[in-house]
């Protein structure tokens, strides 16, 4: 039975995942990118996300609360370089980024034991997916229909009929 299992263990002695987790963390802050078992990446997602947001809030906070927060997240990740990184660049880039810092795609079997690999990468680094979407527009769209679309298409269409009777 799976009574209070809130969480994938891994295989793994509890030391050992946290040694694990924080040593794929760094390597994901410092990369961007990395490759490893599904399992694997989708535990690192729930390690790594609550940090980025912790860094990302350190932006709006005063002095004293910006030092607590680096010294939570580097109880976590155990990596000094990792921390300066992820509060510098990693925490400007996902600054109006509310969540979903992280980005899983699978790639297929490792050859070896056909374990199923993937890709855990931060989102707002990858420019080949970035690049071919606009910026989000920030107005509401209601549910009416209509709107604008509707009133610029009428006139469109009554300047086609007017065409059509004068040939």
């Amino acid at each position: 039975m799976r009574h209070g299992k809130k969480f994938n263990h891994l295989g793994r002695t509890a030391a050992h995942r946290k040694a694990m987790l924080a040593n794929m963390a760094s390597s994901l802050i410092e990369h961007k990118r990395i490759n490893t078992t599904v399992a694997k990446a989708k535990a690192l997602k729930q390690f790594v996300e609550p940090l980025i947001t912790k860094a990302k809030t350190e932006n709006n906070q005063t002095t004293e609360k910006s030092t607590h927060n680096r010294r939570v997240v580097f109880a976590s990740l155990r990596n000094k370089y990792a921390v300066t990184e992820l509060f510098g660049e990693v925490a400007e880039k996902v600054g109006d980024r509310p969540g979903g810092y992280t980005r899983i795609i699978k790639l297929g079997n490792r050859l070896g034991d056909n374990a199923d690999m993937a890709m855990i990468e931060l989102v707002d680094f990858n420019e080949l997916y970035n690049a071919g979407k606009p910026a989000k527009k920030s107005t509401r769209r209601s549910r009416r229909g209509g709107g604008k679309k509707a009133e610029a298409a009428a006139p469109v269409a009554e300047t086609k009929t007017t065409d059509d009777s004068e040939e």
